[in-house]
Parts: C-alpha cells; structure tokens; sequence
C-alpha cells in the first residue's frame, strides 16, 4: 500500500528555510510512501482563465496531475509583504476550476518572520478549494531562521517536536 505525499515550497529558492523544512519532513517518510518536494513552482505561468480550459499550458497540467495522483498534500510558506507569495498564490489559482485539492488532505506549515498573515490568506484559500486542511498538520512557525543553523538544520527543539507532530497526523490520515 504505497502512498504519496507531494510537498510545494512557496519559496522558489532552492536553499530556502521552507525547502529545508520540506526537506527535513521527507526524512520522516515511512518506506511504504514516496515523498516528492515539487520544484517548478517557477515554471508555472501567470494564471489567466482564458487559457484555464480543456487545454490549459502544461506546466498546469502536469502540477495538476501530480497532486491529482498524491494522496496528500504539504505547503511549506514563507510570507512575503504580509502575505502569500505571489507565485504560490498564482499556482492556487490555476487549481480552482480543476477540483484537484478537493477532500485532498493538506498540511500547512507557515514558517517566515511572522507569518500570520500569509498563515490566514492560506487557509482561506485552501478552503476556497475545498482541501481538507488538517488542523493537526497545520503549523505556524515564526522566527524561523532562528531556529536554523547556517546549513539549514533545524536547531530548536520544538520546531522539529512541531514538524514530526504535524507530518504523523496526516501520515495517520492515509
């Protein structure tokens, strides 16, 4: 019973703190799940919903497919500007008419200076997409960087205490 677990980073830096966190949790995957950090978050086009069709560019097609085919889903975020990053926010927007998150089980783990902000614009919008958030995966980690050594380990005891605590309640979920 092979599962998988499809994590997207709101960073489209490679060495970000939020691709270390996803990088960290896929140490904690089981041997029965494949865990996947999706890394074309950059190569997803402006959203546009004449070109939201039966035919829409195949960077939407292929994150489509991929999430369509895990059987969970964890967004990793930092918050730019009090908010979503844009090319995350983007991405959600291609996913609306395409029902891909519908039910589907989402962790959200905000980890940025502050992040409330970004934190709140998330869930309202993954409920948007009817996603079945699960509020045990969710996580809000503020003053991530200190929490991260300069290799980007995660140092603090109860960030990584947090991190194990969400990714077992959504692993128990499938």
């Amino acid at each position: 019973m092979n599962k998988n677990i499809f994590a997207i980073s709101g960073s489209l830096r490679s060495g970000s703190s939020n691709h270390n966190i996803l990088k960290f949790i896929g140490t904690m995957a089981p041997a029965h799940a494949a865990y996947n950090i999706y890394n074309n978050l950059a190569q997803i086009p402006p959203f546009d919903p004449g070109l939201d069709n039966e035919t829409p560019p195949n960077a939407v097609t292929e994150l489509r497919n991929l999430i369509n085919h895990a059987d969970a889903v964890i967004i990793c975020t930092p918050e730019y500007a009090f908010g979503v990053p844009g090319q995350l926010k983007n991405t959600l927007d291609w996913l609306v008419s395409s029902s891909t998150l519908v039910d589907k089980p989402v962790s959200l783990i905000t980890a940025s200076s502050v992040g409330n902000n970004a934190h709140t614009a998330l869930l309202l919008t993954l409920g948007a997409l009817s996603a079945n958030v699960i509020e045990e995966a969710t996580l809000l980690i503020p003053f991530i960087r200190a929490k991260m050594d300069d290799e980007g380990n995660i140092t603090d005891k109860q960030t990584r205490e947090g991190l194990e605590n969400a990714f077992s309640k959504l692993l128990a979920l499938l």
